[in-house]
């Protein structure tokens, strides 16, 4: 393999390690030499790609922004209406790719250094903004009153960030379609709160129907 694409590799391999190192060990008990063992490469090389154990973890985590938004991209590509898209929002918070017990670990991680690491809180607070502004943005097609589709917005986003915290407290495997249901739920009741008298739910053109179809 050409030296540049080994590096790319071994990047990628130190990111999966940092993950699962956090899931098995926490943050603060995960050394960047076990980290370096479980991506196959020497500690002295973990640290010239990355400089410090901090570092990485900001790594890891702009790697999994990034994989989020290719999943919540994908999904708005099949979307056609706002009531779709917000759907798709949801869909891609707890796709399988992303609603694991691994990734939920480094999550909580994240959370953790927010507290203490300015690059960490950064990160985290733009990811709330685009997920709040793109929310509010779609939210408004029904929801005319003033700060209406904002506030919507805001309580999708805090069930969805809630439902990742919670889950990384709970025993077995992520219930992610017990989570989409929760969150489209939610969804469904700003909307019919929306809706002219008399009109069905169901017209939104979300998913709740379709979840609930599967009991």
């Amino acid at each position: 393999m050409p030296r540049i694409g080994m590096e790319g590799a071994r990047r990628r391999a130190l990111i999966s390690a940092t993950v699962e190192a956090i899931h098995e060990r926490g943050f603060c008990d995960a050394t960047v030499a076990d980290i370096a063992r479980r991506a196959g490469v020497s500690g002295g090389l973990a640290l010239h790609y990355f400089g410090s154990k901090k570092a990485l973890l900001t790594e890891t985590m702009r790697h999994l922004l990034a994989d989020l938004a290719r999943e919540l991209k994908e999904e708005r590509a099949k979307a056609r209406t706002p009531r779709e898209r917000i759907s798709a929002v949801i869909s891609a918070s707890f796709a399988p790719s992303q609603f694991r017990s691994s990734i939920i670990s480094a999550w909580l991680a994240f959370y953790l250094q927010a507290e203490t690491d300015p690059e960490t809180q950064r990160l985290l607070q733009v990811y709330h903004r685009r997920l709040v502004s793109n929310l509010t943005y779609e939210f408004r097609s029904a929801l005319h009153r003033r700060g209406a589709a904002r506030q919507a917005a805001e309580g999708t986003a805090a069930l969805i960030d809630g439902l990742w915290l919670q889950r990384a407290l709970a025993s077995g495997e992520p219930d992610a379609r017990s989570a989409i249901r929760l969150v489209e739920d939610y969804v469904e009741r700003q909307f019919a709160g929306a809706a002219p008298a008399g009109a069905s739910a169901g017209k939104t053109g979300g998913r709740t129907g379709k979840h609930d179809s599967n009991d």
